[in-house]
């Protein structure tokens, strides 16, 4: 008998470069071995310099998305990204509650690598309210830690961002597990990320590639992990496993001719000879 794929399904919106976004989720979950399906949460007007419009997909078509999916095919896990606005993080929420997915992977989609807004600034405190108590991992950069936590001052230590871990893990109601990617700090030679389930913390250190091809990691990353949770024992296991996949993708990106800017992962480094 052969062993069951996973299917997991991306909430997201719409990258037309291919880098990020819900395309960008799909090649990442297909390459974890697992079945993707995509809800459509906005079309973007995207490239790798920048974003020049956003358009939301209507709340009640994204709700009917959703119902329309999961009725048919057995969810195994899901990844959030791109919302944009509250009405749609409440929509997207309360789906999710109805069909009660065993993995919830949120991805807090704030800002684009460009440095284009993708999430309304009052659309924050819904997220904390809606998504954060309903997940089972969720994985900010620093910048987008600083913002739920409404942090004013640099996250730029390990003590600091064990800190922050521990804020995020109570502000998600004291449950499930941070992933907190540390990217961002300046002045490493590595590339510092901490999961943490309430006691313990795992630290995972990755070198620096020297590339501007980062477009849609977060995207990336988060997708890897949703697609390996149902594969995997524990979700350090699958974090382990999801942060060889990044490190081997963003090295091989330099292989792809991508646009101008900041361009795409090489998802299917694997498979790519």
């Amino acid at each position: 008998m052969k062993s069951k794929c996973p299917n997991v399904v991306s909430i997201a919106g719409v990258d037309p470069s291919g880098g990020a976004g819900i395309l960008a989720d799909i090649k990442t979950i297909s390459a974890q071995r697992a079945y993707a399906c995509g809800v459509v949460t906005a079309l973007t007007a995207q490239n790798t310099v920048g974003v020049t419009a956003v358009f939301p997909i209507p709340v009640d078509m994204v709700a009917k998305q959703i119902d329309t999916l999961f009725e048919d095919v057995a969810i195994d896990s899901v990844k959030i990204g791109m919302l944009f606005d509250s009405e749609l993080i409440k929509t997207v929420a309360e789906g999710l509650e109805k069909w009660n997915p065993h993995y919830i992977v949120l991805d807090p989609v704030m800002v684009a690598k460009s440095g284009d807004p993708l999430l309304q600034q009052e659309a924050i405190a819904a997220l904390r309210e809606y998504l954060l108590p309903i997940s089972t991992v969720i994985t900010p950069n620093l910048p987008e830690a600083q913002i739920l936590l409404g942090w004013k001052g640099e996250i730029d230590s390990d003590e600091k961002m064990e800190e922050a871990c521990r804020l995020l893990w109570k502000l998600k109601g004291s449950h499930g597990y941070v992933f907190l990617k540390g990217g961002h700090r300046e002045n490493t030679k590595t590339a510092e990320d901490f999961l943490f389930d309430g006691k313990k913390f795992t630290k995972f250190s990755s070198k620096r590639i020297a590339t501007k091809n980062t477009h849609g990691t977060g995207c990336a990353l988060s997708s890897a992990i949703a697609a390996l949770l149902p594969q995997t024992k524990t979700v350090k296991t699958a974090m382990k496993k999801a942060k060889k996949f990044m490190d081997k993708a963003i090295e091989g990106s330099d292989d792809l001719e991508v646009g101008h800017g900041h361009g795409p992962i090489k998802h299917f480094y694997k498979y790519w000879k």
